[in-house]
């Protein structure tokens, strides 16, 4: 399964969607629609075609010119409606589908983009109806661009039962594979399965589920004394001092923890004992023993001047996707994932108990 950002017209503020598809990239998505954002961080561009687009043309007589498209193998231009009308009548006598039902103005638009993307076509299928008219087209269009050379790579449904639809879709292209003797490769390459690449637009760049930003600046060390803001609510509680952070791994390479130790501590160690408190049960000693620790504190800023080369977007990416995918399946499981605890030393908890005792 792949995934698109497509949310570039709904995107808030002036560098919303530059920043949507710069960090859904970094996040696990394949690509953007948001040709700028393709231009200056090199994320893969795809896209298909608006409803505007299909609904602006009303017949085949204004797709020019019609001898317009080239086989791939070379030879002299051929009209590639022409070719599209004559699998139609084919494609409605497979489907049992009236041709006057299917739209003339949708197959004159799937033509038109075909010629300009002979490489690329993908067809969008609900401007009208899917089942009558769009399905009909494209597969059409499909079987005419593949008579001269070309593959069509996909279909874009938009709207009703997504998933009800995508399994009508798959039928009738098998059907149209077994009509065309040459073609079954061809359709199992296209659709290997209902739907295999998701567009997200609104949901992905608005964050809905959280339109604020829900963190504030909170001090914890000034000129080398720890500060503590002291609150009844542990959450919201800040952690005084300079720390160094520490990933501790179990036997399995999957990471179970990250504790933080206040800088100067010997670092923990593998295969060694560790005395800690886990944050949101300080009042109880936990001991745990790591297989592996990774340090994750990195200086790369230092009096205000850059003193680490910062790694590129694919870089960031990539260690995005690792960190992820290392994570054990208990706590990257969409429902009720297993929450991932964060823990403080032993002399980190002293520290924060003394400020709080000499604060009340």
């Amino acid at each position: 399964m792949k995934l698109m950002e497509i949310g570039l017209r709904r995107a808030q503020g002036p560098d919303g969607a530059l920043s949507a598809s710069k960090y859904s990239y970094i996040g696990g998505f394949n690509c953007t629609s948001n040709v700028l954002a393709g231009k200056l961080y090199g994320i893969p561009v795809r896209g298909t075609v608006a409803h505007s687009f299909i609904m602006s043309f009303t017949s085949l007589e204004e797709v020019q010119p019609r001898v317009s498209l080239l086989p791939r193998a070379g030879g002299e231009p051929v009209d590639l409606a022409s070719v599209a009308e004559s699998w139609l009548r084919r494609v409605c006598e497979l489907l049992q589908t009236p041709p006057e039902k299917v739209n003339q103005g949708e197959l004159a638009a799937f033509v038109a983009y075909a010629i300009a993307f002979p490489h690329d076509f993908q067809g969008l299928l609900d401007t009208y109806c899917v089942m009558r008219s769009g399905l009909p087209n494209f597969c059409a269009v499909a079987l005419a661009l593949h008579q001269l050379g070309y593959r069509a790579i996909g279909v874009r449904l938009d709207s009703g039962d997504l998933a009800q639809q995508s399994k009508e879709t798959r039928r009738v292209l098998r059907a149209c594979g077994r009509a065309s003797s040459d073609l079954p490769w061809f359709w199992l390459l296209v659709f290997g399965s209902e739907i295999d690449m998701i567009g997200v637009g609104t949901n992905l760049v608005t964050c809905p589920l959280q339109p604020s930003l829900g963190c504030v600046y909170k001090l914890v060390e000034v000129n080398g004394s720890p500060c503590l803001k002291l609150t009844e609510d542990e959450e919201k509680m800040t952690i005084p001092g300079t720390k160094m952070i520490y990933r501790l791994y179990d036997a399995a390479g999957h990471p179970f923890m990250d504790l933080m130790a206040l800088e100067g501590e010997p670092s923990p160690r593998a295969g060694q004992e560790l005395a800690l408190r886990i944050l949101g049960q300080l009042g109880e000693t936990s001991k745990v023993v790591p297989t592996t620790v990774e340090p994750l504190h990195r200086t790369y800023f230092r009096d205000g001047q850059v003193c680490e080369l910062l790694p590129s977007l694919p870089e960031v990416r990539t260690h995005a996707q690792a960190s992820l995918s290392s994570l054990s399946p208990a706590h990257r499981r969409l429902h009720e994932p297993q929450p991932y605890p964060v823990a403080v030393t032993e002399r980190l908890h002293g520290l924060l108990t003394e400020l709080q005792q000499a604060s009340q």
